[in-house]
């Protein structure tokens, strides 16, 4: 899935206070704090309410290594026996 990379650029100061609780729920609380969520719905309902106040990226999340099997076995290597 998706992920949005959130960012404040404007303070709350002023603002109502739907306003000030939406950038809470969205875990922002100074200017310059990012963070990052899923990109859903609901997120981007709070961030439409506020998109005056924030800017969006979208995010690529790596691709996972796979993991070895067992551990020790990795480049075919033996297990120690101690």
């Amino acid at each position: 899935m998706a992920t949005l990379r959130v960012k404040q650029i404007k303070s709350g100061i002023g603002r109502p206070p739907k306003q000030r609780a939406t950038l809470r729920a969205l875990g922002l609380k100074r200017i310059n704090h990012t963070v990052i969520k899923e990109d859903r719905p609901e997120i981007r309902g709070m961030l439409a309410k506020v998109s005056h106040l924030v800017s969006v990226e979208k995010v690529e999340e790596p691709k996972r290594k796979a993991k070895a099997s067992k551990a020790g076995k990795e480049g075919g290597e033996e297990p120690r026996k101690n």
